[in-house]
């Protein structure tokens, strides 16, 4: 079984392109894929279908039906920001422990590819006590790491490998989503991120025009994990 976690350095890197960019991938390939997003924010259930457990299911030829989206994120709140502020605004709380039993669970039982994608950054609160950090250590995963080409994206992307690096997690692969209108060059960033990313493979990922959602890089990450 193929079993790996999508994270990245921040909030709207583009984790969900290429975590549905790997499912189309697979699928063609004739893999069978199986993918969550247990946790998600900015959820409104009348957008269903652009939501990232939408498009995720999209990419698994499944519709953005209630059940579906349930299945796979159960975990859903209607402010666009981190989980435990959005849970606050609901008079709720994220159940870590539930939280990690539900992906433990459907590791258990995957028997082909299982893709979970995380939410926000390495580093977003879940709670008052956890991290997206500590949910991945709790699983244990490989990871595929997604940063961009901005401004600054260089620091905070060196920081997340070394916080993940601390504490024990395999980074597959580091993939360098290409930012709009960045005065960075994807590939001086990806020359930069050479010297310090200690043997960690990197892809780059160019931008493609408005609703183009395959890519060659995909091929390339998938080879990674």
């Amino acid at each position: 079984m193929t079993a790996i976690f999508v994270t990245a350095t921040g909030t709207d890197i583009g984790k969900t392109f290429v975590a549905a960019g790997l499912i189309r991938h697979w699928r063609a390939a004739g893999s069978a894929v199986t993918a969550l997003k247990p946790v998600v924010t900015g959820f409104y259930p009348a957008e269903a279908d652009g939501s990232d457990p939408g498009l995720l299911l999209a990419a698994q030829g499944k519709s953005a039906t209630l059940a579906q989206i349930e299945a796979i994120a159960p975990w859903r709140f209607t402010a666009p920001v981190s989980p435990d502020m959005a849970a606050r605004r609901e008079n709720r709380t994220l159940d870590f422990d539930a939280l990690v039993k539900f992906c433990r669970d459907a590791m258990a039982a995957n028997t082909a590819t299982l893709l979970i994608e995380g939410v926000g950054g390495v580093m977003v609160p879940l709670g008052e006590r956890h991290t997206v950090l500590d949910w991945m250590a709790a699983l244990e995963m490989p990871l595929v790491v997604v940063t961009g080409s901005y401004l600054g994206s260089i620091s905070h992307t060196l920081t997340a490998l070394d916080v993940l690096r601390q504490r024990g997690l395999v980074t597959k692969a580091l993939v360098v989503n290409e930012t709009a209108g960045s005065p960075v060059p994807v590939a001086h960033t990806i020359e930069t991120l050479m010297h310090f990313a200690e043997g960690i493979p990197i892809v780059p990922l160019p931008r493609r025009p408005a609703g183009v959602t395959s890519h060659a890089a995909f091929a390339e990450i998938a080879k990674l994990l």
